[in-house]
């Protein structure tokens, strides 16, 4: 079972066992993970799952979509490294990911 590390805006890293085939947004929302909250349900349409993938694990993930670029682009807070929680997958490779839960827009 991967696991997953988030660091919320405010407070201490949150480190969860991530089901496979989970995105980081529903894992979110399943362990409390606070400053995520998945308005749209994940379907790429709100940014409240946005998060900064750190630097060590973005080569590793798969590129985002055109929509998540999209709505990316349109963030005031993007980065780099920004993704929405909900287009990113969860696999076994992933064990040991950590993100930065970015602050509400």
């Amino acid at each position: 079972m991967p696991k997953v590390t988030y660091r919320p805006a405010s407070g201490d890293p949150i480190t969860v066992d991530a089901f496979a085939d989970m995105t980081l947004m529903e894992v979110a929302l399943c362990n409390d993970v606070p400053g995520i909250v998945g308005l749209c349900g994940g379907i790429c349409s709100c940014a409240t799952c946005h998060v900064y993938v750190d630097e060590e694990w973005a080569d590793r993930l798969p590129a985002p979509s055109g929509e998540e670029q999209d709505m990316v682009e349109g963030l005031d807070k993007r980065r780099a490294n920004s993704r929405l929680g909900c287009q990113v997958m969860v696999t076994d490779a992933l064990d040991g990911l950590v993100v930065t839960v970015a602050e509400a827009e």
